[in-house]
Order: C-alpha cells, then sequence, then structure tokens
C-alpha cells in the first residue's frame, strides 16, 4: 500500500479532502493516505512569518513518522489529481534518496494565496511534491526539522545531487494543465481563497470539490 502524507493546514481544511478524493479516484492501487495535522505532530519549531502553510516544514518529518524505512509521498494539500498513482509508484528509488519535479520557478507576483509573501529562491516547489527513499533520509530527524532553516530543508542541502531525482512534469504543473496533467498545482491560490474564486482551472477544482461531496451524500 503506497503511503501519502497530504500537508494539511486546519484554516483550509476542505483543500486536503478533494484533493484525497482525487487520489482514490484515479488510482489502481491501494493508498494509506494522512494528513499532517500540526496539532498533532508536536513539532516544537518557532513561527515562521515566511511560512505559508501549517505544513511549511512539517513535510520534512514524513521519514521520522515512517521510522526511516520505505517509500512515502508527500503532498501539498492545493493539488487536484487525473492521474493514477502507480505510475509514480513504479518509479525506481533504490540509489535515490528523493525524486521530485525539478521546476524552475520565477514568480513575478509579490503575494500569493490569502495576502502571503510570495518569495523566490532556489529549488522552489522541488518540496510541494516529493517521493521519498525513508531509509536515505535518516539526516531529517525531529530535532533537525525542529532547527534547522527553511532554506536548508527546502533545498535539500546536505542530499547529495546525484540522490535527487526526478518526476515527470507533468505530475506536478504550476497553476497549468492540459491534456497531458496528471497533477495540477494551484501554487499561487486555490479557488478555496476568496481572491482566487476564479482562477485559472477553478472550474475542474469546483467540479471534483462537487463530486467528492455528491459522493459522500450517496453513501451516507
Amino acid at each position: 500500500m503506497l503511503r501519502i502524507f497530504i500537508g494539511f493546514d486546519s484554516r483550509f481544511p476542505e483543500p486536503a479532502d478533494v484533493l484525497r478524493h482525487s487520489l482514490h479516484k484515479h488510482s489502481s492501487i491501494p493508498l494509506d493516505i494522512r494528513y499532517l495535522k500540526l496539532d498533532e505532530l508536536g513539532l516544537r519549531r518557532e513561527h515562521d512569518p515566511l511560512a505559508s502553510t501549517e505544513f511549511t516544514y512539517s513535510r520534512f518529518l514524513v521519514p521520522h513518522l515512517c521510522d526511516f524505512e520505505g517509500k512515502a509521498i508527500f503532498m501539498d494539500n492545493d493539488m487536484l489529481c487525473f492521474g493514477d498513482m502507480a505510475e509514480l509508484d513504479q518509479l525506481e528509488m533504490d540509489n535515490l534518496a528523493l525524486r521530485v519535479v525539478k521546476h524552475e520557478y520565477n514568480p513575478t507576483a509579490t503575494t500569493k494565496m490569502y495576502g502571503c509573501p510570495q518569495t523566490t529562491y532556489p529549488r522552489k516547489n522541488w518540496s510541494s511534491l516529493m517521493i521519498m527513499n525513508c531509509e536515505r533520509l535518516t539526516l531529517w530527524s525531529k530535532e533537525v526539522v525542529e532547527t534547522q532553516t527553511g532554506a536548508y530543508l527546502h533545498r535539500f542541502q546536505d542530499i547529495p545531487d546525484e540522490q535527487i531525482g526526478e518526476i515527470p512534469n507533468t505530475w506536478n504543473q504550476l497553476d497549468a494543465m492540459d491534456e497531458n496533467t496528471n497533477l495540477i498545482h494551484y501554487t499561487s491560490g486555490g479557488p478555496w481563497f476568496e481572491d482566487y474564486k476564479s482562477c485559472p482551472h477553478s472550474d475542474v477544482w469546483y467540479a471534483a470539490r462537487d463530486e467528492m461531496n455528491s459522493d459522500a451524500q450517496n453513501a451516507a
């Protein structure tokens, strides 16, 4: 069973639910999906004013939560899946610590989501979708996640470049989609935010949310 950890923000819980529904809908393999709820993780870290979500740092706890064994996937909550997660599960990980989509993303806007500062840094958005070989990520101990800088964690410092493999870019398309999209990432802001209710491809997310709610009512 493929373990998937979704970043969870208690202020905006609905996106995680819609993402989870879309993952199950399209997957041909069993999925063990868990939310990274900050109040359940015991993460002792000072508040970072630049952290735009509650899972800015908790994502790096995944290897620790898996006892540094096996494989797991982390995903931001502001995503919607159209592909079969079996495709990611089949990617070779033996000689790798991570696989990510290696974006070259340099946003021009100064704010995102609900007015958060939009920052630019090397490897931006690489950590939004990670396939993790937990045995090779013992450097991300709980203490390290609690004390190291955001730059150290999000830029994968101390992980050799040759141990960072790639995921096809159709699996993390930023604010865009086409007929080949396996996963769209509403990284600037999704339609659950007031200022982004009519953002590009908001109709796709609304349709997925309505389908989720309809399925829940039919199952009740």
